[in-house]
């Protein structure tokens, strides 16, 4: 392994086709001054949401997992003008700072943070009746991650997309005797994805400035026979 290449590579991916954003990079900054963790996906990848969403023409977006609002910036420019995007956010101070810097790139119109553990924030979005999203990204506490496609099924659409951050954790996901809990619960992911009808997956390794990790990807047909498949 080289990770001293990943980063040189991803560097070059994002000078080249990204460049500089000052909306973004002060989002960086802003998250950087208050202390959080550097967890955001990193700019390539951000992009790659971007586009992700916008050829799957998504107006309906929810985020499990807003840090500072960077990935959120980069789901909610690829809505069009009447779309929406819900993040959930366990922490208030994060959940400020993060609608601070949605409000600085000029997206509080669209983007909606709401605060309280994301399981919580789920059955109040599904008791709300909440219409469905055409797309999810699930990016927080991976322990949590069967709990969040449990929930998330029930608001989901035939034709929801699906992605889920950080399945690989540096290739513990295929150690069977890592009791780490963000493993386990991704395999326990991986498990009822590749158990449940009506939804169809696939997952890719990556590397790059976020070491050794990687995505799973998802599409829902039938989000009612794969929560049944679930309970």
């Amino acid at each position: 392994m080289n990770p001293e290449m990943w980063h040189t590579v991803d560097d070059y991916i994002s000078s080249t086709l990204i460049g500089p954003d000052t909306a973004l990079d002060a989002t960086l900054a802003a998250s950087d001054h208050a202390g959080l963790r550097a967890i955001n996906v990193a700019p390539n990848q951000g992009k790659f949401l971007h586009l992700l969403a916008r050829i799957h023409g998504a107006r309906r977006i929810l985020e499990i997992g807003t840090l500072g609002g960077y990935s959120a910036i980069w789901l909610a420019r690829a809505l069009p003008a009447d779309g929406a995007l819900i993040s959930l956010e366990a922490d208030a101070d994060t959940a400020k700072i993060a609608r601070d810097n949605i409000a600085s790139a000029g997206l509080a119109d669209k983007v909606t943070v709401i605060t309280g553990l994301a399981a919580d924030s789920l059955h109040e979005l599904i008791r709300n009746g909440t219409a469905p999203f055409d797309l999810i990204f699930i990016d927080a506490d991976k322990s949590g991650n069967p709990d969040y496609l449990r929930l998330t099924l029930q608001l989901a659409r035939a034709g929801t997309v699906m992605v889920a951050d950080n399945v690989v954790r540096s290739g513990r996901v295929a150690d069977r005797s890592s009791n780490e809990p963000d493993a386990v619960g991704i395999r326990r992911y991986f498990d009822m994805l590749a158990a449940a009808p009506g939804i169809d997956s696939t997952a890719v390794q990556t590397v790059g400035i976020k070491g050794w990790d990687g995505f799973a990807i998802s599409i829902v047909s039938d989000p009612a026979a794969a929560s049944a498949a679930l309970r």
